[in-house]
């Protein structure tokens, strides 16, 4: 018979909650029953108690930034369907998974075709970067463009600009899907320029890199980012099926789930 777990004082709860440990109640009853089982001393039982602690501190923590980065909270490297049939440098990505790039302010090309998990791979490399602690912003490529012209409006133009300059990481997906006019150019081009071996930019694009000339007005403008740009950056070219049928729904002969929020696809 299993004995029960061990109870906790009320005066115990207030004290815990006093300092702004009270979280540490979720688990506290089960940690003082493995103490018991082990013969913990005072010391080790008070190191697995802090250490779950900041384990959820740490966790709360990242998915709080990870949030405000502009991260799906599902595209992580744990979710990764390895099983896709989608063909790719592995030797590449895992060095970028090691997240060196970052600190030798690298960039990285995430290129190929519609659905074949771009923007996932991209994402998780942000997640990844965010439990280590860097700083990373997410947006689609032309969302962030006409974020930029319409701080033209309120002179935040300067403002924005030194946000995405100061980023460790900056994600820019779907990159070069439409045209770029001149102030797009533009804004294209300080981004690159200003980040080039100080900070580090990951791209996502269904279009090749000469491709991403022909888009952009200014063609010295272009040619100076873009070579910049890949100067700096290690590529990934995916290939194969789309990851995105992986993700269709099929018949299931238990109950029916909720339907799930909508989350950002991957490209």
């Amino acid at each position: 018979m299993t004995a029960p777990a061990p109870t906790v004082s009320n005066e115990l709860k207030t004290l815990l909650r006093g300092v702004k440990l009270g979280r540490c109640l979720d688990t506290l009853p089960e940690r003082l029953a493995l103490a018991k089982q082990r013969g913990l001393s005072h010391h080790e039982f008070l190191e697995l108690v802090l250490a779950d602690e900041v384990t959820r501190r740490e966790t709360s923590s990242a998915s709080l930034r990870a949030r405000t980065a502009g991260l799906d909270p599902d595209m992580t490297l744990e979710n990764w369907d390895a099983t896709t049939k989608v063909n790719y440098d592995h030797q590449t990505f895992d060095e970028l998974c090691s997240l060196r790039f970052i600190d030798a302010g690298h960039n990285a090309l995430i290129l190929g075709p519609v659905g074949v998990g771009k923007t996932f791979m991209a994402t998780a490399l942000g997640h990844a970067a965010i439990r280590r602690r860097y700083s990373v912003s997410f947006c689609r490529a032309d969302v962030l463009l006409k974020r930029l012209r319409a701080s033209r409006l309120d002179n935040s133009h300067d403002a924005e600009i030194r946000k995405l300059l100061r980023v460790d990481l900056l994600l820019l997906d779907d990159f070069a899907l439409q045209p770029f006019d001149a102030l797009d150019t533009a804004d294209i081009y300080e981004l690159i320029v200003e980040r080039h071996r100080m900070a580090s930019t990951i791209v996502t694009s269904n279009r090749e890199p000469v491709e991403w000339l022909a888009q952009m007005a200014d063609p010295l403008l272009a040619q100076s980012a873009i070579d910049r740009l890949q100067s700096a950056a290690y590529e990934v070219i995916l290939d194969g099926e789309s990851y995105r049928q992986r993700q269709k729904p099929g018949l299931d002969t238990g109950t029916i789930n909720p339907r799930p929020r909508r989350r950002r696809r991957p490209t």
